[in-house]
């Protein structure tokens, strides 16, 4: 009778601990179970079992082992409700301990086990104890294979995945809806969203998981407006939409806007703001306002479509807010830079009781950053007690974006220096301040560190060291570590790419482009401004022309960036009114946008153009910096208007507070120079803090030779023959400029000079376009092509024969006209070499026009054997425009003509435009077009 008794109180105890259990009344609970002791009952093993439960259930993780440690007697359920415990309490490495002390497991305890390790996202020991389960002979059940599957599409282990799906297939279990959700799930997460739809749609009865899980996975893949439609479908098939559907609809609205998809699968546009909107009216006829999850995601959404008025009016009416609604809000004001906002909003937050936590300063820091406050960002990291890797990594990206590579380089010590150990974010952020300080050896030593760390087989990293060695030079090194990434996106082909843009390796940029499409990776718009910068480099016009179509098909012309190399290339390729003209189009501009303009009037002839166009940016909120001046003393140069320079060499220094450079003082001294102020200009060179710096000693020596001031062009040479031994300049110019005063001895004894010394003259390269082909050659090469034939043919019928007559005007002592002659017989590409007739010559073969096809040369150290800044036609400074022959230069580059030289053309009817050459080292360049 007794033991029946006890027996219904231990049942009726049971059913009051399930009760506290569901309601969650620790109070209660705590009651019953001294009750249990006074009647001696604790060493009952069901009572036992279910107090271990309530004290988990309750939080009272620490009890709950207390009172597990305390049962005289245990079963496989006492175990598994203690590993249970931990799990909940996010213990698995002790819940590991407990399962491996098991004297007997069953299938609970493996599923308790691969359910909690693949939620915490330790995917990979998941799938350990599910093969481990197997091993031992147990049979998973469906719960087993929805963790299991879980953890495949967290690993991206579609393989895995796949393996899975088979042997629930051939269990018969896939017609579970837990199965189903989490077969859907996992496909959606691995990428493979086929197969994700597929099975989908094989459900019979698909709920709100199956549908959200696919929508996730189409918002991951950058499938944004598919995740919308089936958002739709889901609202319009009567499906039932939750929280978790809501919050993720509203994220993968987020995500089309946040920059986390590629512009050209972005579809959302400035209605993303409108879809939020209409999700947030959906919430609101929900009665899910007072869900946390959906208000912040709400939040969250607002901030990243720059609305902050309604992200403010949602968070004021939040009924229930959290750390995580704070941070968000911080973060939003953070995105658009305004940190005072975002420093008021962390002083509430502590008024209201919140403690903020790692998120909350990592959100100020980026908001300081990005508004450019480094200093208050660097006040809040030091105010960190013990910041971990994420606020590290935050910080370094901090300076590194500001350009302070320096300081991110010196903070990485300090990092080290607390055994913060990097990560994969840390060595980009390294690897970045490197190239932009192209310290090569610390770069090396970065990748010594992601190699021992593993971290060199990092998509992010890898890309990180193929930028790092292409822009410091170390091309075959980066090539060779792309060729050895297992995966590239576009960012390592776009690294490529840059750096063979930035070293002038143009025609392997055009390769890396061709390879780049055949293997199906769509260009960003840095791929175009990469591709378009080695247009403007080997002035293929027609190339350059093409690309700037597949960009305005693609949707990339309106991007800042693109818009200023396409007016570079154009520029470059002398056709500045299409640069204008892209110019003008642009919706928005900025210093780069203004800076390429005014440097491509003035590289084209167009003086007093670059100077109206700066004066335009004056008027505007642009502010010019050190290379707007110089592009403007370019051009006022060129343009001849010495004293207009002076003037804004002062105005960059008094109004705009910007320290002149070496540019500026050669831009300067050139136009000194120009002008026949040649003491002017030496005197300037004295006073300069950089006067030993040998280009501007060049830019002298040149005008020198223009001017036939001998006594100070010795000067200039001797001085560039001690700061620069190995350049070669100096000697050619003296030796042109003995040359053209018929003063043979000295010509003699400079070169002379130049050999003893073992100084060689550069050669020159050239590249033709031809058909669409870009070939580069040097002087005296035989150029071979495909389109030899074709073009030798094409040479009879529309030969232009150029002639030269000299008409000799003596100033000084007796001067022999020089003329410069040679007929570079390989299709067209001259080389103009010293002849002495002085009375006619004529230049047959110099340039071959094959009809109906455009053809641009570009031809590069033309090593000062014929200025064309000297031929003019008369001493007003006009440019010469006889029969189809123009020279864009339109200032006369000295005023006593010694000599001026008149070209015309006979035949053909085709027109040719010369761009004066620069005057600069031994890299003059002629760029010839024929239309």
């Amino acid at each position: 009778m007794e033991t029946r008794i006890s027996h219904a109180r231990v049942t009726q105890l049971v059913n009051l601990l399930q009760c506290c259990i569901d309601r969650k009344t620790h109070l209660s609970g705590k009651i019953l179970h001294a009750l249990i002791l006074r009647h001696d009952f604790s060493s009952d093993i069901f009572l036992g079992n279910k107090l271990v439960e309530f004290y988990a259930s309750c939080g009272k993780l620490q009890s709950s082992r207390q009172v597990f440690d305390h049962m005289p007697r245990r079963n496989t359920y006492s175990w598994n409700a203690i590993i249970g415990a931990c799990c909940k309490g996010g213990l698995l490495r002790e819940a590991r301990n407990l399962f491996d002390g098991m004297p007997e497991r069953n299938v609970v305890s493996y599923n308790t086990l691969i359910s909690a390790f693949s939620r915490n996202d330790f995917e990979q020991e998941a799938l350990d104890f599910y093969y481990l389960m197997k091993m031992e002979g147990f049979m998973p059940t469906h719960f087993t294979f929805a963790s299991v599957l879980s953890a495949c599409g967290g690993l991206k282990g579609l393989d895995q995945g796949r393996q899975c799906h088979a042997f629930v297939t051939k269990l018969g279990l896939d017609d579970n809806t837990y199965v189903e959700n989490g077969v859907v799930g996992m496909y959606a997460k691995c990428g493979s969203i086929e197969d994700a739809i597929q099975a989908f749609n094989e459900i019979s009865h698909p709920n709100e998981v199956s549908c959200t899980s696919v929508m996730s996975g189409l918002a991951d893949t950058d499938h944004v407006e598919e995740a919308l439609q089936m958002f739709r479908k889901m609202h319009e098939g009567g499906i039932r939409i939750d929280q978790v559907a809501l919050s993720s609809i509203l994220g993968v609205i987020a995500r089309g806007v946040s920059g986390e998809v590629d512009p050209p699968k972005q579809h959302l546009g400035i209605s993303a703001n409108l879809y939020g909107q209409q999700v947030h009216t959906l919430v609101l006829k929900l009665g899910s306002e007072s869900d946390v999850r959906v208000t912040n995601s709400l939040i969250d959404l607002y901030g990243k479509c720059i609305n902050m008025t309604d992200a403010e009016l949602v968070f004021a009416t939040m009924q229930e807010v959290n750390v995580v609604s704070w941070n968000i809000l911080i973060a939003g004001y953070g995105q658009i830079g305004q940190s005072d906002k975002a420093l008021e909003l962390l002083e509430r937050m502590q008024l209201h009781g919140f403690k903020p936590d790692e998120v909350t300063y990592v959100g100020l820091l980026g908001a300081c950053t990005k508004s450019g406050d480094i200093e208050a960002a660097h006040k809040i990291f030091c105010q960190m007690s013990n910041p971990s890797r994420i606020s590290w990594n935050a910080m370094l990206s901090g300076y590194c974006q500001k350009g302070n590579y320096g300081e991110a380089i010196e903070l990485f010590r300090q990092m080290q220096f607390q055994d913060v150990f990097p990560d994969r974010t840390t060595l980009a952020v390294l690897l970045s301040s490197c190239t932009g300080l192209w310290l090569l050896d610390f770069g090396k030593q970065v990748h010594a560190v992601s190699t021992r760390a593993l971290f060199h087989v990092d998509l992010f990293v890898a890309s990180g060291l193929v930028d790092m060695y292409s822009k410091c030079g170390k091309i075959n090194l980066a090539k060779t570590i792309f060729d050895r990434m297992k995966e590239r996106d576009v960012v390592a082909w776009n690294s490529m790419m840059g750096g063979f843009a930035l070293h002038s390796l143009s025609l392997e940029a055009f390769t890396f482009f061709k390879q780049m499409q055949e293997e199906g990776i769509r260009p960003t718009q840095f791929t175009y401004a990469s591709l378009v910068s080695s247009c403007a480099k080997l002035s293929a016009l027609s190339q350059g022309r093409q690309i700037h179509g597949q960009i305005s098909k693609d949707g990339s012309i309106n991007d800042i960036y693109v818009g200023s190399a396409l007016i570079d290339m154009y520029a470059k390729c002398g056709n500045i009114e299409e640069a204008r003209k892209c110019f003008d189009n642009m919706p928005t501009r900025n210093v780069i946008s203004w800076n390429e303009m005014i440097h491509g009037y003035a590289q084209n002839g167009c003086g007093l153009k670059a100077i109206n166009l700066f004066e335009d940016m004056l008027k505007t909120e642009e502010k010019p910096d050190s290379i707007t001046f110089i592009s403007v003393l370019t051009a006022c140069s060129h343009a001849g208007l010495a004293d207009m320079a002076i003037k804004l060499f002062d105005l960059m220094k008094v109004e705009y507070n910007l320290e002149p450079l070496v540019d500026h003082y050669t831009c300067i001294i050139d136009a000194l120079g120009r002008a026949n102020r040649l003491e002017e200009a030496e005197t300037l060179i004295e006073k300069m803090p950089c006067k030993h710096d040998p280009i501007v000693w060049e830019v002298l020596l040149g005008a020198c030779k223009i001017h036939f001031n001998v006594d100070l062009a010795k000067k200039a040479a001797e001085k560039l023959f001690l700061l620069d031994p190995q350049n070669s300049a100096p000697y050619v110019l003296l030796s042109n400029l003995y040359a053209a005063l018929g003063r043979w001895r000295d010509v003699s004894d400079v070169r002379k000079l130049m050999s003893d010394r073992g100084v060689v003259k550069d050669r020159g390269y050239s590249w033709i376009e031809f058909k669409n082909r870009v070939q580069a050659f040097m002087v005296d090469d035989v150029f071979m092509s495909v389109h030899n034939e074709a073009i030798e043919n094409g040479i009879a019928p529309v030969t232009i024969k150029l002639r030269r007559k000299c008409i000799t005007r003596s100033t000084g002592p007796g001067l022999p006209a020089i003329m410069y002659q040679d007929i570079y017989k390989a299709l067209g590409v001259f080389n103009l070499l010293s002849h002495q007739d002085a009375n006619s010559m004529t230049c047959e073969n110099m340039m071959s026009l094959i009809s109906g096809i455009y053809t641009n040369v570009l031809v590069q150290f033309l090593a000062c054997k014929i200025n064309l800044h000297e031929h003019t036609i008369t001493e007003t400074g006009l440019p010469i425009c006889l029969q189809g022959i123009q020279c864009s230069n339109q200032y006369l580059f000295r005023k006593n003509v010694r000599s001026s030289v008149l070209f015309y053309a006979e035949g053909g009817g085709r027109s040719l435009e010369v761009d004066s050459p620069k005057l600069s080292r031994m890299t003059n360049v002629c760029a010839i077009t024929g239309n």
